[in-house]
């Protein structure tokens, strides 16, 4: 006889720090969207989240830490959302169909949606202090390689599917992909006050995907 054993219910107490580490994280994806990481201050964050910052500290140490924190969660919504893009894979179509492409497609609107909502954090400079302790997270970094080891093939076979510029080395295109998420033009297309997210959303895939030539070579 097989007995199965119940999930452990979380006490009160415990639902509710969760509950704050997730507002936390929330506020910080939103100032590192806004700011980047040197400009945005602990105090900030504890005003946002309308704690003190003493209180602040008991769940994170450090600005690093806090930051490290909600970039490891934006990692984690990322590994979420490729498993379900690879989920409606459909094996009748074939490599004519740019099923491929159409997923990097899918990410990179996906990752400029999250830009505009102030959801995705803006990736540290080469010196940042942060840059160092996502290089010492396990989580991050494992998510990390995940993310780029999908992403990457589905970069390789749209180069073999004619898709994609075969001639352009697949860690090039993988990292101007990842450039979207810190894409200066969104901010500069929404200041304007000229094109709604949606027309933002057009005209950065255009011009990632398609590039600027008028002519099709």
């Amino acid at each position: 006889m097989n007995i199965v054993a119940e999930p452990v219910k979380k006490s009160f107490k415990t639902q509710m720090l969760e509950a704050r580490e997730l507002a936390i994280t929330a506020s910080v994806n939103r100032l590192l969207s806004e700011k980047g990481f040197d400009a945005m201050t602990v105090d900030e964050v504890a005003a946002e989240v309308g704690i003190a910052k003493a209180s602040l500290y008991k769940h994170f140490s450090s600005k690093e830490e806090l930051a490290c924190a909600a970039m490891v969660q934006a990692m984690q919504k990322a590994q979420a959302f490729l498993e379900e893009l690879q989920a409606q894979s459909n094996p009748s179509e074939g490599p004519s169909a740019g099923i491929a492409l159409n997923k990097l497609k899918a990410t990179t609107r996906w990752t400029l949606e999250l830009k505009l909502a102030g959801q995705m954090p803006t990736l540290p400079s080469h010196n940042s202090s942060l840059r160092a302790s996502l290089m010492a997270s396990r989580p991050y970094m494992d998510g990390l390689m995940k993310v780029s080891e999908v992403l990457g093939g589905w970069i390789v076979q749209a180069q073999q599917d004619g898709y994609i510029n075969a001639s352009l080395p697949p860690l090039a295109v993988l990292y101007t992909i990842y450039a979207r998420a810190c894409d200066p033009v969104v901010e500069f297309l929404k200041m304007s006050e000229l094109h709604t997210d949606e027309e933002i959303i057009d005209i950065i895939m255009t011009t990632c995907f398609s590039g600027l030539n008028a002519r099709s070579n």
